[in-house]
């Protein structure tokens, strides 16, 4: 097996700043305000990807297309996608389409109406958030994932707090989130919970905000009381792309996904998170990588949904993924593993 060293050289040698980023940051440590790592967020910024990203901006500085949640060229997707790369922050060029998330994910009447619904079709017959079995039934990855990105881009104004109260109302009594709308589902939804742990945890990192702090350690036990990927009742894997590895994961989960947040919100110490933590090492390649298992997006403009502005590196069972390896790298790293 190749040296953790030796990946991470290979990593440095990128020709994705992102990666080489990722990698001084995430990997090894060193900190966002140093000289280096701020000349890597311009060429970041500068960057082919980057360009191509934002390729669909209007001269209002929106993103033109079907939608803000049009999959996955619309703002919601790009500015996710920005702020898990490293974009410098406080780029007010990128307001405009902050505005674009801010005007669809909260000045919705719908998002503040909610009422009563014995069935799933009774659900449907009016809008705004429907209450079955007592449970508020929103897909709460939206918001959340709107939010993670305008504190990590530093694009926030007062109505991230906005977004934040809704997260917190619509919170489940197990401590996460689901939008399905089978009055058996009584259980929360990694997919729907994942996001808004995210950004709570960010949130509550960078305000001190007691509430969000609740409930993201609340969200959290959703997750590591299944040890990230396994049912409670038998141990057996909960699906099966909860154990493949994919970059990126815009609203899906996967168990690199769930340690990557794991060690954010600061429960990579936690002992549930072994079994996890000995899935992914399983999975390093002989060269001291890993490879991307599968992908939910395409680069074909022939596809019907989902289609990417940029290519994220495909998926090979043999072939190294750098963004898979360096968030792997970075989570052993976080879990003292590497």
């Amino acid at each position: 097996m190749v040296t953790a060293e030796r990946v991470i050289d290979r990593l440095l040698a990128s020709e994705e700043p992102a990666i080489r980023l990722k990698t001084r940051v995430h990997v090894l440590n060193e900190s966002v305000s140093n000289r280096r790592i701020r000349a890597l967020q311009q060429e970041i910024r500068e960057s082919s990807r980057v360009r191509r990203l934002l390729s669909g901006r209007a001269a209002s500085g929106r993103l033109r297309g079907r939608g803000v949640y049009d999959k996955w060229r619309g703002a919601h997707w790009v500015l996710a996608t920005l702020a898990d790369i490293g974009y410098p922050r406080g780029d007010k060029s990128l307001q405009p389409m902050r505005d674009q998330l801010m005007e669809r994910w909260l000045n919705h009447e719908s998002f503040y109406e909610e009422f009563d619904a014995n069935t799933k079709a009774g659900s449907y017959k009016r809008r705004g958030v429907p209450i079955i079995q007592g449970r508020h039934r929103r897909c709460a990855s939206q918001q959340g994932n709107a939010l993670f990105s305008v504190l990590t881009l530093g694009l926030e104004d007062s109505r991230a707090e906005h977004l934040v109260e809704r997260l917190l109302h619509w919170q489940w009594p197990d401590g996460g989130w689901n939008c399905d709308r089978n009055p058996e589902a009584r259980h929360s939804s990694f997919m729907e919970s994942i996001l808004p742990l995210r950004a709570l945890s960010l949130f509550a990192r960078t305000t001190g905000h007691l509430k969000a702090r609740r409930a993201a350690k609340r969200a959290a036990e959703i997750f590591l009381g299944r040890k990230l990927f396994r049912r409670r009742f038998n141990d057996a894997v909960m699906r099966r792309e909860f154990v493949a590895l994919h970059y990126p994961l815009y609203w899906h989960y996967d168990v690199l996904h769930g340690l990557k947040v794991m060690a954010e919100a600061g429960f990579i110490d936690d002992p549930r998170c072994s079994d996890a933590l000995d899935l992914l090492e399983s999975k390093r390649l002989p060269g001291g990588g890993f490879a991307a298992d599968a992908r939910h997006y395409s680069t074909s403009a022939s596809a019907k949904g989902g289609v990417e502005w940029v290519d994220w590196g495909g998926t090979s069972k043999q072939r190294e993924n750098e963004w898979v390896t360096v968030d792997a790298l970075a989570v052993l790293q976080a879990a003292g593993r590497l």
